[in-house]
């Protein structure tokens, strides 16, 4: 089954419940929070207060993505504000194994991501301890940019780690997700489709949802889950 995360980056804050209401309303799966810290990524964004404001406007998972140097100072407040996943990056974590133990020790589901620029060998050994992978298909930081070609590899790489260890790691891809390129990244292996500003950015929303899981309804998943 394909998800559908809507990335709130892309939302209009000053309607943002409106906005919840009419992705789920359109059959969203998740919602994808991205957060920044200025610091990792070129960026600004919210942390655990705007969570636990979301939190109330939805039951859907929601989907945090930390994009912070020092995650491991922010997982409690995170999974406290209301987060089913937490999402951190493999460039940060100083012992990511003791990271993703501390996430799922507070009841939620474990995922790392990897930029763009970051082989998909560094993921070998955490596979097998994880939920979710992300990999982003554009460079972190903001929306509305182009697509990287070089993903479609890395999403094929992904998956055939998955499978080789037999577990049920969902594959996320974030980055120039539309109905163009959704077709493509679930034929490379993802199951997971965030997007921003596809959804957000058109007059209906919840019409951008059904159209974007119109794109790839016919795919037939060739890979093993």
């Amino acid at each position: 089954m394909i998800r559908i995360a809507p990335s709130l980056l892309a939302a209009d804050f000053s309607r943002l419940a409106d906005q919840i209401a009419q992705a789920e309303a359109g059959g969203a799966d998740w919602f994808h929070l991205d957060v920044m810290d200025g610091h990792f990524v070129p960026n600004i964004t919210f942390g655990p207060v705007i969570v636990t404001a979301i939190r109330r406007c939805t039951k859907l998972p929601l989907d945090t993505h930390l994009m912070i140097e020092s995650p491991d100072d922010y997982l409690e407040p995170f999974r406290e504000a209301g987060s089913d996943h937490i999402i951190v990056h493999q460039e940060v974590c100083k012992d990511l194994h003791r990271t993703v133990a501390r996430i799922k020790g507070l009841g939620a589901k474990a995922g790392v991501s990897i930029n763009p620029a970051t082989p998909t060998s560094t993921l070998t050994e955490i596979i097998p301890e994880i939920d979710l992978v992300l990999i982003m298909s554009v460079n972190p930081g903001f929306g509305g940019q182009k697509f990287i070609e070089g993903t479609l590899t890395k999403l094929k790489e992904t998956r055939s780690m998955i499978r080789a260890n037999k577990r049920d790691v969902r594959l996320e891809v974030d980055g120039a997700i539309d109905a163009t390129t959704a077709p493509r990244v679930v034929n490379a292996g993802a199951d997971v489709l965030v997007a921003g500003t596809s959804i957000f950015r058109e007059p209906n929303i919840g019409q951008a949802v059904r159209d974007l899981r119109k794109a790839v309804e016919h795919l037939g998943l060739e890979y093993e889950v």
